[in-house]
């Protein structure tokens, strides 16, 4: 099982809540297959009233993002695995099967990153390089070992990306 990370840069505002209720409303379907075991959103200003009932009334957990959201988000995490999203991110057809093979398949040491076809020329350059390097960052669409993120990031060690076939689509 999965503990999504949802990223909720930036003030808030009506389009960002509503790009948080749109990937929160795509995760229930892996809940109810048993692939997401619960939810923590990162946000720059998790004192918001707004961003605190999205969160009550997901039975997400709510975290200040910090340096890093994904370190912030690994804090509260309760699965051994996390799904990184940014807030609008909603995951393609077939994303739940991809991410129970990945579970059952991968290393400890992987990063699995879905495809975000809508993330800027330099994150999609970036993401191939490190498909062929390894990486010490996450990103937005990628799987990882919540273990490492507690160590904090930058990763001490470069770690294999395996590019998974699904993708993440803009809500």
């Amino acid at each position: 099982m999965f503990t999504a990370a949802i990223h909720l840069p930036g003030a808030i505002d009506p389009e960002r809540i509503d790009a948080l209720a749109d990937t929160l409303a795509a995760l229930v379907a892996g809940v109810a297959a048993g692939v997401v075991g619960d939810a923590v959103i990162a946000a720059e200003h998790p004192d918001d009233p707004e961003v605190a009932t999205m969160a009550e009334s997901t039975g997400a957990a709510l975290v200040a993002r910090g340096p890093s959201p994904w370190v912030a988000a690994a804090g509260l995490a309760r699965r051994p695995w996390m799904l990184c999203l940014e807030a609008g991110d909603v995951p393609a057809e077939g994303w739940i099967r991809v991410l129970d093979r990945f579970g059952a398949t991968v290393q400890a040491e992987a990063v699995g990153r879905l495809r975000r076809p809508h993330a800027a020329l330099f994150e999609r350059i970036a993401g191939r390089r490190e498909s062929l390097t390894g990486t010490r960052q996450v990103r937005a669409g990628d799987l990882v070992r919540v273990q490492a993120l507690r160590a904090g990031l930058p990763l001490k060690a470069r770690l294999p990306v395996r590019p998974l076939r699904g993708s993440l689509l803009r809500s």
